[in-house]
């Protein structure tokens, strides 16, 4: 069946990939054993707080534009 060979594949996929929570290293011990997860975690973590606060000042910016606009209209 066509979700039995779509399981498969996804399987044979999967086990390609390299996950970031499984050490490559395994003699290091703690936090050092998840370097490259952490490490991505920041980036994503850092990306998000700039992409929050470009959106927020760009609606703060459209939003005074707009009130402005509202103001001279009425």
């Amino acid at each position: 069946m066509k979700i039995t060979r779509y399981l498969g594949e996804v399987r044979s996929e999967l086990r390609k990939a390299t996950w970031p929570w499984i050490a490559k290293d395994k003699g290091e011990k703690g936090f050092k054993r998840f370097k490259e997860l952490t490490d991505s975690t920041v980036v994503v973590f850092i990306a998000m707080m700039l992409l929050g606060g470009f959106v927020t000042l760009w609606d703060f910016i459209l939003f005074n534009i707009i009130e402005l606009l509202t103001q001279i209209g009425g």
